[in-house]
């Protein structure tokens, strides 16, 4: 999971614009400063992204902007870790390198799973914060028009799910060429065959070029983060595979358990602490998603049984698991 602050790519001006929208107008709505762009590269928290992108669909006043923005990407539009991926001999492999370097871009995360129906991506947001509509939809057009413009073929996806599909679609399935699906994760799946289309734009010599510089901007990232977001971010992968042990955590991040210990001392916390703090964010996460059983959340937090959740659970909020979904329900 992307974690402290990440770059604001400045061709989004060129893009807002040809978009037809207001870039003062987005950056007042959002709460940015009006000179975003002109303090060198802008870097944005994940509370600001998400804010800039809410702006941006209200200012886009009821049209599918997700589909225009379909229609405007072109090269130009694309920033450097984006750039990168399209030096790349086919759609498989840019996609293992926009998994890499996403967190430059984005407070997101990407997962990469080769299967019977082909080159599944599922994207995996702050699991305590919703993504707005248009840059969720906006993620999975990314992917087609990233495709179509590298190959110069239309190619559609085989599959597409959404948590909550928007309800008038129609435009959107026609460009995607697929019908959007419900399902509990945002993911994309392209055809092996067009996973392993030969990109037009492929060039070697110009991933060498950007490689080192996107190696060294990922690893000053890191570096920014704090020990507790490190943790946090080590905890999204290790607790549902049921291990909340602090020796998962600290294999992920290359240290010892005490050296990790007192680096959270020093930053006045605790690994208990930031580990209660996480696994509460994502119960609330998984409660308000409303498919889950109070078991099955449970076990995706690391707890042996169910009866250890509702404790903690309530030590945390003073309430029951099913008063909270009760609640959110509403």
């Amino acid at each position: 999971m992307a974690i402290g602050r990440f770059t604001l790519d400045p061709g989004i001006k060129v893009f807002i614009n040809d978009l037809r929208i207001s870039w003062p107008r987005t950056l007042r709505r959002a709460s940015l400063p009006a000179d975003l762009l002109a303090r060198g590269p802008p870097t944005l928290t994940p509370d600001e992204y998400f804010r800039f992108w809410s702006a941006l669909q209200a200012e886009g006043d009821g049209r599918d902007l997700a589909l225009d923005i379909g229609q405007a990407i072109s090269v130009e539009t694309f920033s450097p870790p984006i750039m990168a991926a399209l030096c790349s001999p086919n759609l498989a492999v840019a996609a293992q390198r926009i998994a890499t370097y996403k967190p430059l871009v984005g407070p997101l995360r990407l997962d990469l799973a080769d299967t019977a129906g082909g080159l599944r991506i599922t994207y995996q947001w702050p699991p305590d914060q919703q993504p707005p509509a248009l840059l969720a939809t906006s993620e999975l057009v990314f992917w087609t028009a990233l495709a179509r413009i590298a190959t110069r073929h239309h190619i559609h996806p085989a599959r597409l799910t959404m948590p909550n599909p928007p309800p008038g679609r129609v435009g959107l399935e026609d460009y995607f060429g697929t019908r959007i699906r419900k399902a509990d994760t945002h993911t994309i799946t392209f055809s092996a065959d067009d996973a392993a289309r030969p990109f037009l734009t492929e060039n070697e010599s110009m991933w060498r070029f950007y490689a080192p510089e996107l190696r060294r901007r990922l690893s000053d990232l890191q570096a920014e983060a704090t020990v507790a977001e490190r943790v946090r971010a080590a905890l999204h992968e290790t607790l549902p595979a049921g291990d909340s042990t602090i020796t998962a955590v600290t294999k992920r991040m290359a240290t010892s358990p005490r050296t990790l210990q007192r680096q959270l001392r020093e930053e006045g916390t605790t690994y208990q602490s930031v580990l209660a703090s996480t696994r509460e964010a994502l119960a609330r996460h998984y409660l308000r998603r409303g498919n889950l059983r109070t078991g099955e959340i449970a076990y995706l937090l690391g707890y042996d049984d169910t009866n250890s959740f509702y404790r903690a659970f309530r030590t945390w909020t003073g309430a029951t698991p099913d008063a909270v979904r009760a609640a959110t329900a509403v």
